[in-house]
């Protein structure tokens, strides 16, 4: 019986064209709903497949799939929250600071004891309903610090306007995750859900370098000895829609290190957690973990050794920049960052200002002797005086 048939005289059509029927439902859901289902399927395949070495090859390739279509997803959701809605805002000062946390936690008190904004303050969920921005100027940097929405249960699946928040953590150079005294287990809830959106939280990039070639198939060397074979890692690479390419692998993977390295959509954010309304925590409580910042926004308490934090934990390091005529002074700060050299610093003032410069001659931290004339390759130290020639 044909399938017009079965419908023309009643026949139950659903198991006689059962991908029909599934048609017409796909064809009522919008891009994203069906972007959605087809993650859900592959989730559920991944988590009734038993792992070891026989799947290992069909457990990768799912998993490889499952990245790219969440890269789809969050590159879907930054094109939506990057056109407006309060979620678009540009990047200003030498940092980003973000400060993530459940509804009622103080993110917004925080704000406004660290900086010049004025987000509203309610003892009440859902105070702040879009990107609140401040800027905190410590140890001559400005570091933009924004409030955002609570983050809820469920905020990766849209709640509580939870996915734009995402987008935004996404942006960071340091997020703050703060929650109060009483709700402790909002850290692992998090930074469960920031790694499930593929934002790497305290984590470095993987150790791989991938040269692409226009020929040759894909190519893996590695001097480590390693869980996942080579036939594996290609398959995982070719799935991600690499075809031709050096592989060259410096630490030993795991599944998920291998496709991180491969993933357009994965960020690596350093993070801060913060306990605030610490003043009604004991001091045998505030002991159970050194992981934590504990602060009391309200009251004012720990807010400068979180500024210190804050500043370390981005690796800035303030030096100042000495014009040919003047003496060694500190009137013209420049922010930069612990690794950077000298070069990198002639870099940030401009291309034609780098090209012109050679050599530079230091003063304080670093310097062997006042005026001791070094090479760009030189790395920054705090407080050193920089001459350019």
């Amino acid at each position: 019986m044909s399938a017009c048939q079965a419908m023309l005289t009643g026949a139950k059509t659903d198991t006689i064209i059962p991908h029909l029927r599934y048609n017409f439902s796909m064809a009522k859901l919008t891009s994203s709903e069906i972007l959605k289902m087809k993650i859900k399927r592959i989730e559920k395949e991944i988590r009734d497949t038993p792992y070891h070495k026989g799947t290992e090859h069909h457990i990768g390739k799912l998993r490889a799939r499952l990245a790219k279509l969440k890269d789809s997803e969050t590159e879907s959701l930054s094109r939506k929250t990057g056109g407006g809605g309060g979620y678009a805002v540009k990047k200003q000062g030498d940092a980003t600071v973000v400060l993530v946390g459940p509804p009622s936690a103080g993110k917004s008190t925080l704000l406004n004891a660290l900086t010049n904004a004025e987000s509203k303050v309610a003892p009440y969920a859902f105070t702040t309903v879009s990107v609140i921005p401040g800027m905190m100027k410590y140890n001559e940097a400005y570091i933009q610090i924004l409030d955002v929405p609570g983050l809820v249960e469920g905020a990766e699946e849209g709640k509580g306007r939870g996915r734009e928040v995402l987008s935004v953590a996404r942006g960071a150079d340091l997020l703050l995750i703060l929650t109060d005294s009483k709700r402790m287990k909002a850290f692992a809830r998090i930074t469960a859900a920031l790694e499930r959106n593929g934002i790497r939280v305290n984590k470095k990039p993987p150790l791989i370098r991938i040269d692409k070639k226009l020929k040759g198939g894909i190519m893996v060397r590695t001097n480590l000895e390693q869980d996942l074979s080579r036939e594996t890692i290609k398959e995982v690479a070719g799935e991600m829609g690499i075809k031709n390419a050096e592989i060259v692998i410096q630490e030993r993977l795991s599944m998920e290190t291998l496709i991180d390295s491969f993933s357009k959509s994965r960020v690596y954010v350093p993070t801060l957690y913060v306990v605030n309304k610490a003043d009604e925590l004991d001091s045998r409580e505030k002991s159970v973990s050194n992981n934590y910042l504990y602060i009391s926004a309200e009251k004012g308490v720990g807010l400068e050794l979180l500024r210190e934090k804050i500043w370390e934990t981005l690796k800035f390091v303030t030096i100042y920049l000495i014009k040919p005529e003047e003496k060694p002074n500190t009137n013209n700060p420049i922010i930069t960052k612990i690794d950077d050299t000298l070069f990198d610093v002639a870099q940030s003032v401009g291309t034609d200002f780098a090209d012109t410069k050679k050599k530079a001659k230091i003063w304080g931290p670093g310097a062997k002797h006042p005026g001791q004339e070094v090479s760009l390759k030189t790395q920054v130290r705090e407080n050193m005086q920089v001459r350019f020639i």
